[in-house]
């Protein structure tokens, strides 16, 4: 197997480039690094694009800004200088928004091509992102969309103020690690509330992306109506990436599945309306993904519907007895609505009504 897209690390330096072959050591490696999906060259795929959300060049100055300002707070080397954090980030902020406005139809997308050394990071950025597609969705303005992008990039900045042995730690805490992570939700807020540069409403986004519509959130128990909008949405595109993304405690969810879990809290944990204009929005079967159709056919996405993205153009590759075709041909399940997509990856496509909770 040959790779087919580049492999970067958080600071953006490619670890492998299209063109090298994945040997047995190489496949370990990067299932090491928290890399939950690779892209793999295929001559009856080798034309499909693959649309990204962001430039690379975009995304390597977020990560650094990202890494930088919250290593500092990690060390606690406080700086003495102000403002720093909303000089910083708004400038960034400029530059994704700039991206994401570029495009007429941007959606979410799954984003495990960089390594996973600094969940923390990654975490800031995909949800930064995330928050920006829906907030776009919902109708926000520049204005808005500047304050739910800076407190969904900083929503976890508290984190920063957790001892790294309970943040990191691969087992399932303790009620007393618990109730000391629940924390970060004061200790963000604390640290964003006064900072020049960045609006309150951000800093809020900080202190509530963990509350939840029934009450059983934190660290206010707040519910419904008394939750900011833009917490409630946070709720949704934190939890969203934290199941797309491999953990020291879970392996990472593909998008239907994780879509499926969030629907589960639909009004207790998540807002409905915030909610089914999300599902309307993510890529739940990306393209180069392989999927089963209820026909018994094996197929390729080849293409998104933005108008409805659960019913996306498929490429037939094998048919219903795994024989390869020697003639593969592209299906829009858009035109052939008694053509479903029942599995993915070789495991059915189905409901369930546990949702995880994250920290």
């Amino acid at each position: 197997m040959k790779l087919g897209k580049r492999i970067y690390n958080d600071e953006g330096i490619v670890l492998l480039s299209e063109q090298v072959v994945l040997n047995s050591h190489l496949i370990k490696r990067i299932s090491q690094l928290g890399i939950s999906y690779v892209y793999i060259q295929d001559p009856l795929t080798e034309d499909l694009e693959f649309p990204a959300v962001l430039r690379e060049e975009t995304r390597i100055r977020a990560m650094k800004e990202i890494k930088e300002e919250f290593s500092i707070l990690s060390s606690g080397k406080m700086k003495n200088k102000y403002p720093y954090l909303g000089k910083k980030f708004t400038g960034v902020m400029e530059l994704i928004l700039e991206d994401i406005s570029s495009q007429p139809s941007v959606m979410i997308m799954m984003t495990g091509m960089h390594t996973m050394d600094h969940t923390l990071y990654e975490h800031s950025l995909n949800v930064c992102i995330n928050s920006l597609i829906l907030g776009k969705a919902l109708g926000y303005d520049h204005s808005k969309l500047m304050e739910i992008g800076l407190g969904a990039m900083l929503h976890d900045i508290g984190k920063t103020q957790i001892p790294p042995h309970i943040l990191q730690k691969p087992g399932k805490l303790t009620h007393e690690e618990y109730e000391i992570v629940k924390n970060h939700t004061l200790y963000g807020f604390k640290l964003l509330k006064d900072e020049p540069g960045i609006p309150l409403l951000s800093a809020h986004c900080a202190l509530q992306h963990h509350e939840r519509m029934d009450g059983q959130g934190y660290p206010q128990g707040l519910k419904g109506s008394d939750i900011h909008e833009y917490a409630k949405l946070l709720a949704l595109t934190d939890s969203y990436d934290a199941m797309t993304t491999n953990r020291v405690y879970q392996n990472a969810l593909l998008p239907h599945q994780a879509v499926e879990m969030l629907f589960a809290g639909t009004g207790t944990l998540y807002d409905q309306h915030i909610l089914e204009v999300f599902r309307d929005y993510v890529a739940i079967y990306p393209v180069g993904l392989t999927v089963e159709l209820i026909t018994g056919d094996t197929a390729v996405v080849v293409r998104i519907h933005p108008q409805a993205p659960h019913r996306p153009v498929v490429r037939v590759i094998k048919d219903s007895e795994g024989r390869q075709l020697h003639a593969p041909y592209d299906l829009d399940l858009m035109e052939h609505l008694s053509v479903m997509i029942t599995g993915v990856g070789g495991e059915a496509v189905m409901m369930t009504s546990e949702v995880p909770q994250f920290t």
